[in-house]
């Protein structure tokens, strides 16, 4: 089944969406925006007719943005191999999770379950939503590795609509196994959405799941232009899933969501001369990556550098104060992981350029 073939809901997607999702939504009418038609004049939107002095945009600030960024979505769909009905655009992953997690789970009655140490945002969106978090760890002892018998078990509660599974995952850095993620979907097919997480997935070599949604009307995937293609203060992220999930989902996204920047700065970024520069750097970050990584190994304040299919590293020290301090001596910030008991004296170092680097090495040699 190719892109083309999906550019309506399939029956096994909408039945699942009627049956999991919050029957209050089902039924929402989304906000009736101002029509759209940039070939006319607009006096219609209530909008200022004049440009503020220093407005260098192209459309224009004092115009409100398209209401659905509908040629952003055909540009990501062309750059993530999907069709157009099948994406949602909207500002960063963290809308898209926002927008399962209230459009799936009723305050006080729904769950959803993570697999912690994970990125923080699925269980902040949850209780901001009322929703209850089930905590299914990954195994510490087998690399961070995904739980799926476990998942699957937590699944056994009815209350569960969202499954999240980060990969490569944050803050750990280690993809899960693709078989496990697969065991986890075939296992959930009638009973929750499995929403798989893929910020980091440029920078690692196991195979994208976007590849599989025309065979798992249950699955959904989030990607960002954040990480790989420099964008991450555009603020632009992208949900994939069947057209019947994410027509669910655009009744709720607020209109004019993306920007007018944002949405001239995605266009210009994903052309192809650019894109071409993002994978070259993407090839240099990987080889800073393991340069870095080979670099720790040894160093007194090193105890371990976790294997890593992220732009980062986490890096388990014999003191992580001293560690951090290290890198503030080198005028470097680096994200602090040891206060949690599952990443114990554990610090998470974003790969920089060459220079930032070898300052890092040469502070944390020193220290």
């Amino acid at each position: 089944m190719n892109a083309a073939s999906l550019a309506a809901p399939t029956p096994a997607a909408a039945e699942l969406v009627a049956r999991l999702a919050r029957p209050d939504i089902l039924r929402l009418q989304p906000y009736r925006h101002a029509s759209w038609d940039p070939a006319l004049e607009r006096l219609h939107a209530n909008e200022n007719p004049w440009r503020f002095p220093g407005d260098l945009s192209r459309s224009g600030l004092n115009r409100y943005p398209e209401p659905h960024p509908l040629e952003v979505e055909a540009r990501l769909a062309r750059l993530y191999g999907v069709a157009p009905a099948q994406v949602l655009a909207g500002r960063g992953s963290d809308e898209g999770i926002d927008l399962l997690v209230r459009g799936f789970c009723g305050a006080g009655r729904d769950a959803v379950v993570i697999s912690p140490p994970t990125f923080g945002m699925y269980e902040v969106a949850a209780r901001i939503q009322g929703a209850d978090v089930i905590e299914v760890p990954l195994v510490r002892d087998a690399g961070y590795a995904l739980d799926a018998d476990a998942v699957l078990r937590a699944c056994d509660d009815p209350r569960v609509k969202l499954v999240f599974v980060c990969s490569p995952n944050n803050p750990t850095g280690q993809s899960a196994d693709p078989r496990a993620i697969e065991r986890v979907v075939r296992g959930l097919a009638e009973r929750a959405l499995v929403v798989v997480d893929e910020a980091y997935a440029e920078f690692a070599a196991q195979p994208s799941f976007v590849s599989r949604l025309a065979e798992f009307p249950n699955l959904a995937i989030l990607r960002t232009l954040s990480k790989a293609y420099a964008l991450a203060g555009a603020r632009c992220g992208a949900l994939l899933a069947d057209p019947a999930i994410v027509e669910l989902l655009r009744r709720m996204i607020q209109p004019y969501a993306l920007p007018a920047p944002t949405m001239e700065a995605v266009l210009t970024a994903l052309e192809e001369p650019r894109l071409v520069q993002a994978r070259d750097r993407i090839r240099q970050l990987l080889a800073e990556r393991e340069r870095l990584a080979a670099g720790f190994a040894g160093l007194r304040l090193v105890r371990r550098v976790w294997p890593s299919d992220a732009n980062f590293l986490l890096v388990e020290t014999t003191d992580a104060n001293a560690f951090l301090q290290a890198g503030l001596r080198a005028g470097l910030l680096l994200r602090d992981f040891g206060g949690n008991p599952r990443t114990p004296s554990c610090v998470r170092v974003s790969v920089g350029t060459p220079d930032q680097n070898d300052r890092l090495l040469r502070s944390v040699a020193a220290a």
